[in-house]
């Protein structure tokens, strides 16, 4: 029996590090980086990558294949809760009635900082229309929960707008959103390194979501093996219970009774 599950929707998930396939160089690079990272799941932009619907392109799906991995179909580029749940609706469709999804409703095209407002209308839709729905949003604790009352299974807040490496910039409202779910809370969102990954771990997240990170790292098949490492090392620092912080006084590590005088 694992010791420290990792559950979605009540489904045991073995990686807790989620990755994208936006933005790498072919399928090729995106095969091995997907499986250098070790991740289970991986979340597709229906939008912006053809999965089937365009019969004389590549498919997505010869190099992540369902039976290996679970996809998680998103709405990156919607702007509107209409939109947002028309692309899931097709993606269901493409996907053979696969439930599910992450959501994400953009309002700025230049911060792709989440819409709340309609990501919460989207939220409701589809939850009623019998989806599982991750849903991408703002580190505002309020927010957050009214998410889950509506039945989200993953809340996921931004740790700095997406594609930006800035790592998280507000660890105290990830912690209060952390204390108060009851659902996972996957950290989603601007992500640069491992150490970013670690440090969001450590706060007590069950996951993290990435794609940038690692599809613009200099050596993207290298960054997403560090990525797994960052993942699994900040999860094994949260269980453990750091020491508590000393403000200027030192404690030795070794003993002082006993010494040779």
């Amino acid at each position: 029996m694992n010791p420290d599950p990792f559950l979605i929707a009540g489904k045991p998930v073995r990686s807790r590090l989620l990755v994208g396939t936006g933005k790498y160089a072919d399928f090729e690079q995106t095969r091995k980086a997907i499986e250098a990272s070790g991740a289970e799941i991986v979340t597709v932009a229906i939008r912006r990558t053809n999965i089937g619907q365009n019969p004389n392109e590549p498919n997505l799906l010869d190099v992540i294949p369902p039976s290996r991995y679970t996809l998680l179909p998103n709405t990156a580029g919607c702007y509107t809760a209409q939109d947002a749940v028309r692309t899931l609706r097709l993606a269901r469709e493409l996907l053979d009635g696969h439930s599910l999804v992450k959501l994400e409703v953009l309002g700025d095209p230049h911060t792709l900082f989440p819409n709340m407002v309609e990501t919460l209308a989207a939220a409701e839709t589809l939850i009623r229309d019998g989806f599982q729905v991750m849903v991408y949003c703002s580190d505002d604790p309020i927010m957050a929960k009214r998410l889950e009352e509506l039945g989200c299974v993953a809340i996921m807040p931004l740790a700095s707008l997406i594609g930006s490496g800035m790592g998280i910039l507000n660890p105290w409202n990830l912690g209060i959103i952390i204390d108060n779910a009851r659902v996972p809370v996957i950290v989603d969102a601007g992500v640069g390194t491992a150490s970013d990954a670690a440090i969001a771990m450590e706060l007590g997240c069950a996951g993290v979501l990435m794609n940038t990170a690692i599809a613009l790292a200099k050596d993207p098949i290298l960054m997403a093996s560090a990525m797994k490492k960052g993942v699994e090392a900040g999860r094994e620092a949260f269980l453990a219970g750091r020491m508590p912080k000393k403000t200027y006084q030192a404690s030795p590590s070794s003993p002082t009774s006993g010494m040779i005088r």
